[in-house]
């Protein structure tokens, strides 16, 4: 199943014209905060908003005529549904797709969008996977795999390709891993050029079976948990993909939580500027989390930017909360006029700013002389946050509860 950098240099050859050679821009900020110079790799600015396109579209080009008239089916989160919807468009071949119940709407609109049938099936991936194998045999259909198969990897490795050749003097390349399709492209294409990079992976902490494979502990997958980063979220990896490239070219793997993911993809809004899905900014967080010798270069692949709108406010929120740039305060205090007032003169002079105000007389526990003020406030860090309670405690409230 091995590929090599010929095949990559071929898909290359073959995707021109309809995948972007995306950006590899400078970030001082990002530079600034992990100690090398860091370039970011702006899948995120792909067609269809992730790099599943180069994989998907590389594979299709190689079916024969007979098998693209059957028609192509394909199980996914989301990333891998855009990218073998928007193939099948390209080739005028018709596609279908199973995706999990849990995908994000954003995800299945735009799969339906660039013309595939969506069907949704399993609260996971996995579930969707099986579910995509027996339409696949039921109806005929040629299924496009997210990850294990070597024309798919042959097409993501056209990124590593497009690394080496606008730095090709990168020390280290961070990778997202999910089925761990990527991060084999990348390494394989990488590797050979320079065998002396070091390539490292990032998994979510919900699925860190390639995490656990590569470190050689026993597989042991969190029941039901859920991630942000829903384009990497794979519960069984591939043992061949392990054996065949990720022990081979991979130098370290760490896992990630939803909340450093969640600062990772603040930062990237506020800091670089773009908008990175919670399966890209795992780069980052695993950078942050880890401590690798990155080298005086390094590049972060930001995978992909298809995030739902919904989904941006509450991480936006628990990132900035993280960071200490945001909390959530209640007071009980004496329910008497002037008492909110000199709540906010305090919070006024420690310049923190009030988002929300909400008041609460009815809640079980209080006494009848007293109410519960619950603010939502901007603040500039964790430190800030904690003189503020200690000033609004010292003012004479009866109780601060802060979501530290």
């Amino acid at each position: 199943m091995s590929i090599s950098l010929k095949d990559i240099t071929e898909a290359r050859a073959k995707l021109k014209g309809v995948v972007l050679e995306t950006p590899l821009s400078h970030s001082q900020s990002a530079s600034d905060l992990l100690g090398s110079e860091v370039f970011l790799k702006m899948e995120n600015q792909q067609r269809t908003g992730s790099f599943k396109i180069r994989g998907s579209l590389n594979k299709m080009l190689s079916l024969t005529e007979e098998e693209r008239a059957r028609g192509v089916i394909a199980s996914s989160a989301g990333n891998h549904a855009q990218g073998v919807a928007f193939s099948a468009k390209v080739l005028k071949t018709k596609s279908y797709v199973v995706m999990p119940e849990t995908a994000p709407l954003v995800k299945v609109l735009a799969t339906r969008g660039y013309g595939a049938e969506v069907i949704q099936k399993g609260r996971i991936y996995d579930e969707a996977f099986r579910h995509a194998q027996e339409l696949e045999k039921q109806k005929g259909l040629t299924f496009i795999h997210p990850y294990n198969d070597p024309m798919i990897i042959a097409g993501q490795g056209t990124i590593g390709l497009e690394l080496m050749e606008s730095e090709p003097d990168l020390d280290s390349i961070i990778v997202p891993i999910g089925g761990g399709g990527l991060i084999s492209g990348v390494a394989t294409a990488a590797k050979a050029i320079n065998p002396n990079v070091k390539v490292y992976g990032v998994v979510s902490e919900a699925s860190p079976g390639m995490m656990q494979l590569f470190k050689g502990e026993s597989l042991s997958v969190p029941a039901g948990a859920l991630t942000i980063a829903d384009g990497i979220s794979v519960k069984k990896p591939s043992e061949e993909i392990l054996k065949n490239y990720i022990k081979k070219y991979v130098d370290d793997v760490v896992a990630v939580s939803d909340n450093e993911i969640a600062e990772a993809i603040v930062f990237f809004l506020e800091r670089a500027k773009t908008v990175v899905e919670g399966s890209g900014a795992v780069v980052l967080a695993g950078a942050l989390k880890a401590g690798w010798d990155l080298g005086k270069k390094t590049a972060l692949l930001l995978s992909g930017g298809n995030i739902d709108l919904n989904l941006i406010s509450k991480v936006i929120e628990r990132g900035l909360t993280q960071k200490g740039r945001l909390v959530r305060l209640e007071t009980i205090v004496a329910d008497r006029p002037g008492t909110l007032n000199h709540i906010t003169e305090v919070i006024a002079e420690h310049e923190a700013n009030i988002i929300e105000v909400a008041h609460d007389r009815a809640r079980t526990g209080l006494e009848v002389s007293e109410t519960a003020i619950t603010f939502l406030l901007e603040t500039k860090s964790d430190q800030h946050c904690r003189e503020l309670v200690e000033a609004i405690q010292k003012s004479g409230v009866k109780r601060v509860l802060w979501n530290s």
